[in-house]
Order: C-alpha cells, then structure tokens, then sequence
C-alpha cells in the first residue's frame, strides 16, 4: 500500500512539473530546488526527486555539478533534429491509424474542428491548441502500436515545453494549424493513407518552420 501511494504522489509530481513547464512556471535558465517544488506542489521531496530524474532520462531538464538541474535549451539544429524523429514517428502512426485503426474515435475532434472554423471570430485559441495536442496523441494511439505511442509520448515533451507559453501569443498559426488538422482528420477517416501521410508531412513542416522562426526571434516571442 505505501508503494502505491508513493507512485501516486511521483506520477503527480510529474505531471505538475510538466504542467509548469508549458505554461512557464519553470524557464530556461531557472536552478530547480527540491525544497522550492515540494513546498510550491506540496508534496514530499523523495517525489520530486523522482519526477525530475525521469524528466532528465526524458532530456527535458539536465543537471549540471555546479549550478544544478534546469530545463534542458533547445536549439534550431536541436529542433530540426526532433522534427526529423518527429517525421518518422508521426508519419509511420497516421499510416498505420488510416489503414487500421477505430478511426471512428476521431469523429469528436472533427466536429471540434468544424465547430471552431465556423465560428473564426470567436476562437478560443488556447483550447484549439490543446485540442491540436490531444488530436496528434490520439492519432498515435490508434496506431495500435504500443511501443510506438512509448517512444512518443516522453518525446513529445522536448519539443512542445519550449514553446508552451507562446500559444496564445501565435494566433495565426494556431488558425492553420486548426485548417491542417481538420483536412489531416478526414483523410484519416476516409482511410486515405497516402493523403493523410502527406497532409501529416506538411503539417509537421509548417510547425517546424513556426518553431525555428521562433528560436530565431526569441526576445519578440518572449521565450
């Protein structure tokens, strides 16, 4: 029963670390305290400890001797290096998901999406973004190739932190990224898997291209 708890309370620590991560909480450049984290999250250090030595295996923080554990930086050739990972993992998952996957399940996020590019004016653009994120977790989910979805899923966090704090500051490509995913939902659930690995290849560029140009202007995005 105590081993339990303890996982618990590691697995919650985790995810608030992450959840402080995307929305800023924790910068670049910023030494992490255990005592900090335990009083701020309010709970015991031996959690925290744990959750930071997972998010340093996962190459989200890094821990120097003298100046301690912190978000580990991304830079333009670290990013096209994830994306070239990103191609290859993400492209293999939507062909796989078009050809057998319950793609049924994707119908929520094309009404989501509909619902939202009828609507332009009034976007909520931080949901759009978080429906964007679940849509691509989904789609390696289908895939029903769990060793797959195991690679992704820690991955996934090197190249969204640095950039979790900018998404209500990019409406423009958060507008396109709406317009991508919608197209990319119906060629999967039309089981086109050439279209869907192609729209997938596109989609992932252009967010390629929207990240770099943001590593490249970091003091007009604020990252």
């Amino acid at each position: 029963m105590i081993m339990q708890v303890a996982k618990r309370d590691s697995e919650l620590a985790y995810e608030r670390m992450v959840e402080m991560l995307l929305n800023g909480t924790i910068t670049e450049g910023q030494p992490l305290s255990e005592r900090n984290l335990s009083d701020f999250l309010g709970l015991g250090r031996t959690p925290i400890r744990e959750a930071v030595r997972d998010l340093i295996r996962e190459g989200v923080l890094e821990s120097h001797p003298m100046r301690g554990t912190m978000l580990r930086p991304v830079s333009v050739a670290d990013l096209h290096d994830l994306y070239e990972i990103r191609f290859a993992i993400e492209g293999l998952a939507v062909e796989l998901t078009a050809k057998r996957g319950a793609v049924e399940e994707l119908e929520r996020f094309a009404t989501a999406f509909e619902s939202a590019l009828a609507d332009p004016e009034n976007l909520d653009l931080v949901q759009i973004h978080d429906d964007g994120v679940e849509f691509h977790k989904e789609v390696m989910r289908l895939s029903g190739n769990k060793h797959l979805v195991e690679i992704y899923n820690p991955f996934r966090l090197r190249f969204r932190i640095p950039f979790g704090i900018v998404r209500n500051r990019t409406p423009e490509r958060i507008r396109a990224a709406l317009v991508e995913h919608q197209a990319l939902a119906q060629a999967i659930m039309s089981r086109d898997v050439e279209r869907a690995r192609a729209l997938m290849c596109e989609h992932l560029q252009e967010g390629l291209d929207w990240r770099t140009e943001m590593l490249l202007h970091r003091d007009r995005y604020r990252i």
